[in-house]
């Protein structure tokens, strides 16, 4: 006999985002049949649930594509979200929503389950709350009965809040801050619980067509959340001064140069720590008999996660899926421009398994083989202009997947033979970093390539400029990853 749970046909948007590829794993737990519906499937490819999902590649912007990604869909998951990929962020959030809401009557789907953002006061919210809310009111405005989920600050490994946090606290011993910050409440909630609420009311009659608060057990300040941060890792306290002219935009260059968050994600968080953002009118808690985790034990549990290396997803996840595709270094030049190359070989007595594996290694901890000072400098100056810089560091120290962050690159394309990271640093072009190994009768063939393709007269002056230091970084690079794995190999 098929049960229920086998029977429905559950859609996933944000599939590969922070919430969504966490979620995916414990509906298939449940027994339900799992679509996910993405913009780049080959980010999916190394995810461990991968074999036992559908997988629709769908920009959510063409109602076509979206009305056929939910055909024979019972329910669907809507964790799209675009403020960290857009400037233009509110526009593009409720373009998407009303698509989604017209594709969602379409096939009379019986459940949308939207995850949304804590705030009462909309005059006081900020443009990333109240987009957040607007994307309610517009999945709302449809025939299909929609569940919402309003959560403030999630806690868990690899969440970019949690990042914030961790960054802060561990950085900094004293801290300057605005007066906001120990004064304005908020309420955090762990991932699991959110997770958790998320399952709970997939096919829940009480939860249709109704807005539920979430948050934990705890309502504090950010300055107590951050002593409390700095009690669980066991640091010392950490000495927080307020002041007045510090402003959400100063905060957030502040927290772009010691966090991993780029600058307009560090600017929509710190906006939206402005305001109180705490459960009040509708706790899901008064509906569904729950108790969720407190403060002390969600970071912890981060913690731990992040120390043995167990973090599925990051809040880099949908920002390197979302943002807007680079043309291929294989493009002829008439598609956009002459392609700039520092190609290299050398042959190696190690085998190719064995430097692919040292390949792999690069960036975060690691380094870059080579001048890993100079990398610094550069990951700097790429932070100060308001770019990703090196702080985004690896998902893992060894395994690569499609989409994972390298420090200011992002994996495009990783097999046994070759690896191709693309630049995501501000240049005048685009940029790609890549290795192929081809197998000899002893050892193999490393051949490394670096290619830009510039923007204007200010892209090729670029690379112009940087030609003898990159020449000396890549030779070097090169002769040192195989090195390495020469040593690995006698060891």
């Amino acid at each position: 006999m098929i049960s229920k749970n086998e029977a429905e046909l559950i859609a996933v948007t944000g599939a590969t985002g922070y919430v969504g590829g966490r979620l995916i794993p414990r509906l298939l737990k449940a027994g339900y049949r799992v679509r996910c519906i993405v913009r780049n499937s080959e980010a999916l490819e190394d995810r461990p649930w991968r074999s036992q999902v559908e997988v629709f590649t769908c920009d959510l912007n063409i109602e076509d594509r979206v009305i056929e990604a939910l055909r024979g869909v019972h329910r669907a998951y809507y964790l799209v979200h675009s403020m960290a990929v857009s400037s233009n962020f509110e526009d593009l959030e409720a373009s998407i929503a009303k698509t989604f809401t017209a594709a969602a009557d379409v096939n009379q789907i019986t459940q949308i389950i939207y995850l949304g953002g804590l705030g009462e006061e909309k005059s006081s919210l900020s443009p990333h709350l109240t987009s957040r809310q607007k994307v309610g009111e517009i999945l709302a405005s449809g025939n299909t009965p929609v569940t919402e989920l309003r959560a403030a600050i999630i806690i868990g490994s690899g969440s970019a809040s949690f990042e914030m946090l961790r960054s802060l606290v561990e950085i900094l011993p004293i801290m300057v801050v605005p007066k906001w910050v120990t004064k304005t409440r908020c309420q955090p909630v762990a991932i699991s619980d959110v997770l958790f609420y998320l399952v709970l009311v997939l096919g829940n009659e009480k939860s249709l067509g109704r807005v539920f608060d979430v948050g934990g057990p705890d309502v504090l300040t950010y300055k107590e959340m951050m002593h409390t941060y700095a009690e669980v890792a066991s640091l010392k306290k950490r000495i927080i001064i307020p002041i007045p002219v510090l402003t959400p935009r100063l905060s957030s260059h502040w927290v772009n140069l010691t966090s991993p968050l780029p600058i307009r994600l560090a600017r929509a968080l710190i906006d939206s720590l402005t305001s109180d953002v705490v459960v009040s009118k509708n706790p899901i808690s008064d509906a569904f008999d729950h108790e969720p985790d407190n403060l002390r034990n969600s970071i912890g549990r981060a913690l731990t996660m992040v120390q043995d290396l167990q973090i599925p997803t990051r809040w880099s996840d949908p920002v390197k899926v979302q943002v807007a595709e680079l043309p291929e270094v294989s493009d002829p030049e008439w598609s956009g421009g002459r392609v700039l190359t520092d190609a290299r070989k050398q042959n190696s007595t190690a085998s190719s398994d064995q430097v692919m594996s040292t390949i792999r290694t690069i960036g975060g901890d690691t380094g870059w083989f080579a001048f890993d000072w100079l990398w610094a400098v550069r990951g700097f100056i790429d932070k100060i202009v308001g770019g990703v810089g090196l702080r985004r560091g690896r998902r893992h120290p060894t395994e690569l997947r499609v989409g994972d962050p390298v420090d200011f690159f992002t994996v495009i394309r990783v097999d046994s033979n070759s690896l191709l990271l693309r630049a995501e640093m501000l240049i005048p072009g685009h940029a790609w970093l890549e290795w192929s190994l081809t197998d000899l009768e002893k050892g193999c063939l490393v051949e490394q390539r670096a290619q830009f393709v510039p923007r204007g007269v200010i892209g090729r002056l670029y690379w112009f400029a940087l030609l003898i230091p990159h020449s000396l970084i890549f030779k070097t690079m090169l002769s040192k990853i195989i090195v390495r794995a020469e040593i690995d190999l006698a060891s």
